[in-house]
């Protein structure tokens, strides 16, 4: 090739296709290139802009144009800027060289992408003097590549959608841009409905991932979990046609890579060796946390959840984020260095020491970002970790002593023991301090095998007990029995590994750790059996139920969904307590890892679709079947109609236009119009009863606040109270029957009863006047004016009895017409009688005339207690015993009196005649 490298322009040309290509010796074992009509009339024609090189099996090849067949191999352009021949003078400034991957359009998307939009739309010097329509026409050039390239299988010549064909999706942005586009679009291959599920369920994380740069390391710790959840429901769902696995594989793939970038990206903005040790260290372990929890996300779904899966089961092997988790191995070796330092730190001494250790120690990193993990940085990085600890080594033999020490005066306390190797792990796996510390980390071996027979004793005691109880498992919030048993176990298990890692990593050279290695392993193995024993026995025990009718397992979506039982009358919903419970387990099993056998999943299915609905329709049985006892007792009449109502609902639960079949658990449609139906009838009664019960409440107290008012010196306070109850009272009357509003003492109307309480109250101040006057027994007197006047006589009882030396049970009660009574010792004179059913004119009862009023007044007479031996002012023989009501409702008697009659008491017997006080 002399002849072509005495051509500068041709030499250019053969050492960038000979770079590009990879290659060594072929162009020089191909015929001499300086006659090639191609490559002569690029460089000598003006008018020849183009120059394609091609490598296929043929060897290399060039070409003054480019053609749709040539996108299947690599391809390198060169063109000219300007139509002039190539010289030495513009070679540099004339040429420039693209390549091409895939496709154009892949090669022209990418090229804007990464290239031109950045520069042309985010440089603020370009930014600015270009035009916005340009600047808007290259945004709507890149999204338009963009859409084509991700639905598109661009090596064809027609383009034909392939859901596999993932080549444009280079992001996870991309992807759930990909599916925003099918459930616009939709085609033959993706229906609308399937493209606008797959993208509600990614529109969970999206927001985060267009926005990720934004987002701090600790908000992405939290995102992976989150899209965890996302992709797993993605994988999971049943509505549509499955996510194909060759897409989720290359999602996994590019979530792991965007998180990988985010990491490196925010921890490149830190000087991880000259930055504060507390914001290094939280910002090392947040991006740890990153890589290792998408590392186990990938290993737990693909190789364990999914595979087991049975309606859409992962089929190749379990994914593994390589370069993710070598990146957070990175990571954590580079927070060991700066632990390392500083812990060195706390030992060593403030002298020159320490200065010179501090200058020297990072030096090896000078110039390497440990954060750039590849395979061509992992030997800078080797290298220099292994000239930092040779920088350290002296360091390491001069405080090997004092942790020596320092751990020799805890060693006596187990715990504290254990901590300190932990607080000072990375010290103490440098190989010169575990060698000093040799005695110490026996220690903590015996330390540890103890806490193993400590784990394997707890465990032996407790396994056959009973959740909850001294000697049973620990017991959880909300878990049944079997997965309580499991995740107790789970926890030991954790505890145990626990020790066998700490025991790895420090004592894994001592004589004694293979012994305690194989008891813990053992261990393990044990709590293991157990816990797939527990599983088992579930198993069985499901199994065995789901073919006994009355184990409340079976559900029939042709049965009725719900009847009134004919024993006690409640409400009883076909869907038992059991079936909730079953699900529960289910999806917390399927959770811990197990593989729910088909005919337990098989009844899950069927109980979970019908959950929603079962859950309403229990929540309305609970509160048709406690209504009763939410109601107040005196209202329970009021809501009589509203019950009813409700009650007709639930016993006419029939479908179809006739009314003739019952509404069972296979018809969705009856079955969500009948709940609605319910839960509206159910609503209707919780409002009403909600609302009478309010008012009963204000009722009360608007009374008590009543009661509480003087009426003498607050009037005014009373009326507007008064009506206030008067309102309320308004508000409901038309709900109101009369057995509830008697029961108010007095009238059924409560104005009239409110009037009668305030005459009252008048009239007890005087009668309190009269009694510090000593004046009155010789007064007249109205019983109608006391609240309870049955009390006062009684009181004239005792104090009679009292006078007369005698007990009340040896007096009487007597009344006369006549005049004062002469054996009585104290007696008043009452007025205010009236009298029903016949008249009464001092003497003796005489019938009513037919112009007679039904109710006539009564005479004033004397009352008072004599001994029963007395004779009072009538013969027993023509008088009647006649009661003293204290209204005409006759629905409270005061007391009763002889009235003269003239013989004959049957006759007024039969007529009703009766006493009774005015109202007031």
């Amino acid at each position: 090739m002399a002849n072509e490298s005495a051509d500068v322009r041709k030499l250019f040309i053969f050492t960038t296709t000979q770079n590009y290509f990879g290659l060594m010796s072929e162009l020089s074992d191909q015929p001499p290139l300086s006659n090639c009509l191609e490559i002569n009339d690029f460089l000598d024609d003006g008018n020849q802009m183009l120059l394609r090189v091609q490598r296929s099996d043929a060897g290399i090849s060039f070409s003054n144009t480019v053609e749709f067949g040539d996108t299947k191999d690599k391809v390198l352009v060169f063109f000219k800027l300007r139509p002039e021949v190539i010289t030495d003078e513009n070679l540099h400034d004339n040429i420039l060289v693209s390549s091409m991957l895939e496709s154009p359009i892949s090669s022209l998307y990418q090229a804007v992408r990464q290239v031109f939009a950045p520069v042309l739309l985010k440089d603020q010097e370009w930014s600015r003097n270009f035009d916005p329509k340009l600047q808007s026409l290259l945004s709507e050039l890149e999204a338009g590549l963009g859409i084509v390239l991700r639905r598109s299988d661009t090596n064809l010549s027609k383009l034909k959608f392939k859901e596999d064909d993932t080549r444009g999706i280079l992001t996870p942005s991309d992807e759930f841009q990909f599916w925003i586009e099918q459930a616009h679009r939709g085609n033959k291959q993706i229906s609308k409905a399937r493209a606008s599920y797959f993208k509600d369920l990614f529109e969970t994380v999206a927001r985060e991932f267009y926005n990720l740069d934004s987002l701090s390391l600790l908000e992405v710790v939290d995102l992976v979990e989150t899209t965890r959840d996302v992709v797993d429901d993605v994988w999971r769902q049943t509505e549509h046609d499955h996510y194909p696995e060759s897409r989720m594989l290359h999602l996994l793939d590019i979530i792991g890579g965007s998180f990988g970038r985010f990491v490196q990206k925010k921890l490149g903005t830190l000087n991880l060796w000259e930055d504060p040790y507390y914001l290094v260290k939280e910002s090392l372990k947040a991006g740890i946390s990153i890589c290792e929890q998408w590392v186990l996300v990938c290993n737990h779904l693909t190789g364990q959840v999914w595979q087991r899966y049975v309606p859409h089961p992962w089929k190749n092997e379990k994914y593994f984020p390589e370069t993710l988790d070598k990146l957070g191995k990175r990571l954590e070796e580079v927070l060991a260095v700066r632990t390392i330092h500083e812990k060195l730190l706390y030992f060593l001494p403030a002298s020159e020491e320490k200065i010179i250790c501090l200058s020297q120690v990072f030096e090896p990193f000078t110039g390497l970002n440990p954060v750039q993990y590849n395979p061509y940085t992992e030997p800078l990085w080797k290298a220099a970790v292994s000239q930092y600890e040779k920088i350290i080594a002296p360091a390491e033999q001069k405080i090997a002593g004092k942790l020596k020490n320092y751990i020799s005066e805890i060693q006596d306390s187990p715990q504290q023991l254990l901590q300190a190797f932990l607080k000072y792990k990375e010290l103490v796996k440098r190989p010169t301090i575990s060698k000093e510390l040799m005695l110490e980390r026996e220690t903590l071996l015996a330390r540890l095998v103890d806490s193993v027979k400590d784990f394997r004793l707890d465990f032996e005691n407790r396994c056959r007990g009973t959740p909850g109880d001294a000697s049973g498992p620990l017991s959880g919030k909300n878990l049944s029995e079997v997965v309580n048993n499991i995740v107790w176990v789970r926890q030991l298990e954790l505890k145990v590994d626990d020790t066998i890692k700490i025991a790895e990593a420090l004592l894994s050279d001592l004589s004694g750790f293979r012994c305690f290695y194989r008891s813990a392993e053992d261990l393990l193995d044990q709590l293991k059996l157990y816990e797939q024993e527990q599983f088992d026995d579930w198993s069985r025990d499901i199994q065995s139920g789901l073919s006994d009718s009355r184990s409340g397992l079976c559900i029939e979506a042709s049965s009725r969904i719900m009847e009134l039982d004919s024993n006690d009358g409640s409400l009883k919903v076909h869907y038992s307590d059991r079936l909730v419970i079953l699900l529960r387990e289910v999806r917390q099993l399927s959770a811990l890892g197990f593989v729910i056998p088909a005919k337990i999943q098989q009844v899950a299915n069927i109980a979970q679709k019908f959950c929603k609905q079962a859950i309403i329709l229990k929540q309305v049985a609970h509160f048709y079947n406690s209504i009763d006892q939410q109601m107040i007792q005196s209202q329970r009449p009021m809501m009589l109609q509203s019950a009813l109502a409700f009650e007709q609902i639930i016993k006419n639960s029939k479908t179809g236009s006739g009314g003739k079949s019952q509404i069972t658990w296979d018809n969705p449609k009856e079955l969500e119009g009948y709940i609605q139906k319910l839960q509206n009838a159910a609503e209707r009664l919780a409002t009403e009863n909600r609302k009478l019960r309010k008012w009963h409440t204000t009722f009360c107290e608007k009374v008590v606040v009543l009661m509480n008012i003087d009426l003498l010196r607050q009037q005014q306070r009373w009326k507007d109270g008064l009506q206030e109850l008067r309102t309320g009272l308004a508000t409901v009357e038309a709900q109101c029957p009369l057995a509830w509003q008697s029961k108010w003492e007095g009238p059924e109307d409560p104005l009239q009863y409110l009037r009668g309480l305030v005459a009252r109250a008048l009239a007890i101040q005087n009668w309190v006047d009269k009694a510090e006057k000593q004046a009155l027994l010789s007064e007249t007197l109205d019983l109608s004016e006391l609240f309870h006047p049955d009390t006062f006589l009684n009181a004239l009882r005792q104090e009679t009895a009292r006078a007369v030396g005698r007990s009340v049970d040896s007096l009487k009660f007597v009344a006369s017409w006549k005049g004062r009574l002469q054996e009585a010792k104290l007696q008043i004179k009452i007025s205010g009688l009236l009298l029903e059913g016949c008249n009464f004119d001092g003497n003796r009862l005489s019938e009513n005339q037919h112009d007679s009023p039904s109710v006539s007044s009564v005479l004033p007479c004397f009352m008072g207690w004599i001994p029963q031996d007395a004779c009072g002012p009538y013969s027993p023989d023509e008088c009647i015993s006649l009661p003293v009501y204290t209204s005409a409702e006759r629905d409270r008697v005061v007391t009763n009196i002889d009235v003269p009659c003239g013989g004959n008491q049957d006759q007024w017997i039969q007529c009703g005649a009766a006493l009774f006080l005015k109202n007031q």
